[in-house]
């Protein structure tokens, strides 16, 4: 083949590739318009099953009403309801102190209310008897997203007894005792009502209404680890004596056959 036969077929292999190239690039241009296109009827039809979803939300909340008014009416018959299961509840307790424990001794009923909408937030109401720390009845929190998704929070102003603000108290407290804890207390459980930096993550409110609200009563009944380990170390402490017992019977069974013995040979002695 001669030289200028070979540039003619390089040429012409150069021009098939870019032939080739081209094809691939419209091709894949369409393959792309397609997929926004399929795409764009997805998102059509995860909003049109988000709008499905909120109504059906809507419509089991309001069943749910009856179901919630006649909990709160029987656990208001249960002394201590709310604090035990906050107490119990490993991620709220982290957040309560010894006198916010105290405090919440007063808590007798707690509501959690989804906006009507459901998508714009909610509020959790805590209703107190009488009590020694503040003048109010109920302590309120919100949490509401606006039209452009934007959260905010807003709460009940606490109205504190002379000397009994709680959010003011060192980070150190003595138990009745006049023993400190062994570990520092944490911030007072009622600084989240005065906390609205950061109201679209809001974990004490979410785990309220998420976790404890749907169904306090698992964490009412956790069962006491305290007891459960002295419990324990009692089963332990019988196991330990029953040994012991076992121990000293199989010593005198072993001294009886000994006496036996002896008493045998003594009386073919006196035979003899």
């Amino acid at each position: 083949m001669s030289a200028s036969a070979a540039k003619v077929s390089k040429k012409e292999l150069n021009s098939n590739h870019d032939g080739a190239d081209e094809t691939s690039e419209k091709e894949q241009q369409e393959a792309i318009e397609h997929i926004d296109e399929v795409q764009n009827e997805i998102d059509r039809l995860n909003e049109q099953a988000s709008e499905e979803i909120l109504k059906v939300e809507q419509k089991y909340n309001k069943l749910r009403q009856p179901f919630f008014q006649k909990r709160s009416e029987l656990i208001a018959k249960i002394p201590n309801f709310w604090v035990t299961t906050f107490v119990n509840h490993p991620q709220v307790s982290a957040l309560l102190g010894e006198e916010d424990e105290e405090a919440l001794h007063y808590l007798s009923r707690v509501e959690v209310t989804e906006f009507e909408d459901i998508k714009s937030g909610y509020r959790i109401d805590f209703y107190f008897d009488e009590n020694p720390y503040f003048e109010n009845k109920v302590l309120s929190k919100e949490f509401h997203l606006n039209e452009s998704g934007d959260p905010s929070s807003k709460s009940t102003e606490i109205k504190w007894k002379s000397g009994k603000d709680l959010t003011k108290r060192s980070s150190q407290t003595q138990n009745k005792a006049g023993r400190k804890r062994q570990h520092e207390e944490p911030e007072s459980f009622f600084t989240w009502f005065t906390d609205h930096a950061d109201a679209g993550a809001d974990e004490l409110g979410e785990v309220i209404k998420d976790d404890i609200w749907p169904n306090p009563l698992q964490y009412y009944l956790v069962p006491d680890m305290d007891e459960e380990e002295g419990e324990g170390e009692e089963d332990e402490e019988d196991e330990e004596g029953l040994e012991d017992i076992d121990e000293e019977g199989d010593e005198d069974g072993e001294d009886d056959e000994e006496d036996d013995g002896e008493d045998g040979e003594d009386d073919e002695g006196e035979d003899d």
